[in-house]
């Protein structure tokens, strides 16, 4: 049975492989060196630190995907905005478990005062990145034409946003 809860320090193995995984072959992520346990670890730690979730979903021990956010930019007006992570194993890619933690990670944002959720989105050829985040209601807002470069060819970056809880509404509670 898969269930999506926050990512514990025993995670972070499984968590660096399937990233480096992503970093090896895909084009979601425009690094292009994969990061080792220690700098996945301060990572997690980082988002952990700003009160945003990072979670994990798991089949009994088994990591099959993670989700986080992190401030879109790390100037203080942006902290209202988070970009979101999404990660699988290979093996789950498609059966719906990326909507699952896309949503669950949505709702923790919210609890953690996050008014806007952005996607960007390596490669606009990423059909399911796009499509889970359409899924859930995010909106298309603009491509950057051929800003990135990985596997000797050049990459875009597909933006899409999301309002969340009271959004532009209001002023953030203090």
């Amino acid at each position: 049975m898969i269930i999506i809860r926050p990512s514990r320090t025993e995670d972070i193995q499984a968590i660096t492989v399937i990233y480096a995984h992503h970093v090896r072959v895909g084009t979601g992520t425009f690094e292009t060196d994969p990061p080792t346990e220690a700098d996945m670890a301060q990572r997690r730690a980082d988002v952990l630190g700003k009160g945003l979730p990072f979670l994990v979903a798991v089949d009994g021990e088994k990591v099959l995907g993670f989700a986080y956010c992190n401030w879109f930019k790390p100037r203080p007006a942006f902290r209202y905005s988070a970009e979101d992570s999404i990660y699988l194993t290979p093996d789950v890619a498609g059966k719906g478990l990326g909507r699952a933690l896309l949503t669950e990670l949505m709702a923790k944002a919210e609890q953690s005062g996050v008014r806007k959720l952005i996607a960007v989105i390596g490669d606009s050829a990423n059909v399911g990145s796009i499509g889970v985040h359409q899924s859930v209601g995010f909106t298309h807002v603009g491509v950057l034409k051929s800003c990135g470069w990985k596997f000797d060819r050049w990459l875009d970056v597909v933006l899409m946003e999301k309002a969340l809880g009271l959004s532009d509404t209001c002023a953030p509670c203090p």
